[in-house]
């Protein structure tokens, strides 16, 4: 027999000896007959004291079932081949689908292999050296890999969020993501993850191939014809799937400059802001300095949006717990992030705080045509570059000192670790973005109270939020709209904002392709 069990426990009720006690008391049965207890959601409401909220699945008298995640993949060496640019959420995951539907996945990554990126990042955060084809963005995994992998997604679909999750435990994640209200996995656990997604798509005759950088592509008759890999090796194909990231900007270029249509694409740009992690949690859950959270709460996260007068300002990718990282594809231009391990145990927590930015804003930038989000965002990164003293220092300020427009006398301890540079923010970014994060900071102050302090340090500039560009679609047939057998993917294309709506968007545009091969298209 399998009961549904609605459950709201104190902090340190939440263990499966407890679990099973309370749930035995409530359905008034002895605890011999409850075999097995699924989490099937479990979420903290903070609204008063906090408490944990599970659904859960007992089953009585009667053990829970084996499941195996993995799915049906074939072996797919003489398959028809699809060619896939990009080796991130999107890429990986197309390569996964055309594994369970028989095409053979052909992956060309322009960074390295997981495990070889650790030495770039270690040289962009110790000696300050961008290596523009391998860093926090590129590479195996795409920018999730070694930026904390929250699994969030605004997607409605349920069906296709649980598939992608159950596929990454199928590959090594903790069951927990299954049913955490934010599943979380950490950047010091995804790297496996990745790597064994990769050892089953070559396992079963698809390829993977590192260092592999797309650098041209022919279309003949209004049809994809071929790519040029590094500048010398061209390719013949018959679908695309471009999943290249957000960051991927000499891509966009390439497209413009063959005359391929891509559009300006809204995105939002600001600064990643860092709090002492206890002092949130003593907002979050209303606990004091000296017992903190205990041990039965894990760091505590917010999410806050601000509607000034012209636009909105939000929080993005908020890491409890977490580290600021120096996310640059570039030497002379400095971005930030966040990311946190899978304890989120470190003693800071960091947030996006973004302002929109939309095509009025950028005017001047108009003689660039559909790239005009792009170079306003190279400009407002180089000249974090130039006030951060032209290394990857970041230009950063305390946050009432920026809305008292104060340069910082000095500045807290960070968890940056190329270092920081004090200086008035309000003079390094664009005047409506300021503007708008000084009323948003006194918004906030007056949402989470004690959110508002000098406690807080703002990294400038978070300006890889979503791409500046979209490349455009039929919505159908998921092709560009100009160019069969070309397939935007994911969030380098305007259409994915995270791992898990990206790796949801590569399996669509594979299955796109599979019932066009099964057509004879």
């Amino acid at each position: 027999m399998i009961k549904e069990v609605h459950l709201v426990l104190k902090p340190k009720q939440n263990n499966e000896e407890s679990i099973k006690r309370i749930v035995a008391s409530t359905l008034k049965i002895p605890l011999e007959r409850i075999y097995d207890i699924e989490v099937v959601k479990r979420s903290i409401d903070a609204r008063k004291r906090p408490v944990y909220r599970l659904l859960t699945q007992v089953y009585i008298d009667e053990s829970k079932p084996k499941i195996n995640y993995l799915a049906k993949y074939k072996n797919v060496s003489k398959g028809k081949p699809v060619h896939i640019i990009g080796a991130g959420p999107a890429g990986l995951f197309a390569g996964l689908k055309a594994l369970e539907l028989g095409l053979k996945p052909i992956i060309f990554e322009r960074g390295k292999d997981v495990k070889s990126r650790r030495r770039d990042l270690a040289a962009i955060n110790k000696e300050q050296l961008v290596n523009p084809e391998s860093n926090y963005c590129f590479g195996e995994g795409g920018a999730g890999t070694y930026s904390d992998g929250k699994l969030y997604t605004r997607s409605k679909k349920r069906g296709d969020i649980q598939k992608a999750l159950e596929t990454l435990v199928s590959f090594g994640a903790d069951t927990a993501i299954l049913a955490d209200a934010h599943p979380h996995i950490g950047t010091n656990k995804l790297p496996q993850i990745i790597t064994s997604i990769r050892e089953k798509i070559i396992e079963l005759g698809g390829e993977i191939q590192f260092n592999s950088k797309l650098t041209d592509l022919s279309v003949d008759n209004d049809k994809i014809s071929s790519i040029t890999i590094n500048q010398s090796n061209t390719i013949e194909v018959n679908h695309l799937v471009l999943a290249t990231g957000h960051s991927a900007r000499d891509i966009f270029e390439l497209l413009y400059n063959n005359n391929i249509l891509i559009e300006f694409k809204p995105f939002a740009l600001g600064v990643r802001v860092e709090h002492p992690q206890a002092l949130i949690d003593i907002i979050q859950y209303s606990c004091d300095l000296e017992t903190g959270r205990g041990d039965f709460l894990p760091p505590s996260s917010y999410k806050l949006v601000s509607q000034t007068k012209e636009r909105g300002v939000f929080s993005f990718c908020m890491c409890p717990g977490g580290i600021v990282a120096p996310c640059a594809t570039d030497q002379e231009e400095v971005v930030t992030n966040g990311w946190s391990p899978s304890k989120r145990n470190n003693p800071f927590a960091n947030s996006g705080i973004v302002v929109e930015v939309t095509e009025k804003d950028l005017k001047s930038f108009d003689k660039h045509g559909p790239l005009k989000g792009l170079r306003f965002q190279q400009e407002v990164e180089k000249n974090c570059w130039i006030a951060g003293g032209k290394t990857q220092h970041v230009p950063a300020q305390r946050m009432i000192d920026f809305i008292d427009n104060k340069t910082s006398s000095d500045l807290p301890n960070s968890s940056y670790i190329p270092g920081l540079t004090s200086a008035n923010l309000n003079e390094v970014l664009p005047k409506f973005v300021s503007k708008a994060l000084r009323q948003a900071f006194l918004n906030f102050g007056k949402k989470m109270k004690g959110y508002l302090t000098n406690e807080a340090v703002l990294h400038a500039p978070e300006s890889r939020t979503s791409s500046p560009v979209r490349i455009p679609r039929d919505r159908d047939t998921l092709q560009h709209p100009e160019i069969k057998g070309l397939y935007p993917c994911g969030e380098g294309a305007g259409y994915a904002g995270g791992i898990i709506s990206a790796a949801i968007d590569g399996q669509k545009c594979i299955e796109k392709i599979s019932e066009g091969v099964k057509n004879g298209s």
